[in-house]
C-alpha cells in the first residue's frame, strides 16, 4: 500500500491523497506536477522515473489514511 505522503519534497506544496497531481518514484518519493516537470520526471533522490500517483478516496482513505509526516526540508 502506498504511503500517500502529504507534500511535495521539493517545494512543500500540499498533495492531498484524494486529489490528483502528485508524482512518485518506486521508493514513494513524492513531488507535485510542477516540480516533477522541472525535474524532467526523474527523482532527484534515486534517479527513478516519476509517475502519476493514484488517488485514494472515500472508504479506502478512511480505512487507510494518508501519511502525516511532511518530507519538505526547505
Amino acid at each position: 500500500m502506498l504511503e500517500m505522503r502529504p507534500d511535495c519534497e521539493r517545494c512543500g506544496g500540499d498533495l492531498p491523497a484524494a486529489a490528483g497531481g502528485a508524482f512518485i518514484c518506486s521508493f514513494e518519493c513524492t513531488f507535485c506536477a510542477a516540480c516533477a516537470e522541472a525535474l524532467d520526471e526523474r527523482c532527484p533522490n534515486c534517479g527513478g522515473e516519476l509517475l502519476d500517483r493514484p488517488t485514494r478516496t472515500g472508504a479506502a482513505l478512511k480505512k487507510h489514511p494518508a501519511a502525516q509526516e511532511r518530507r519538505f526540508r526547505g
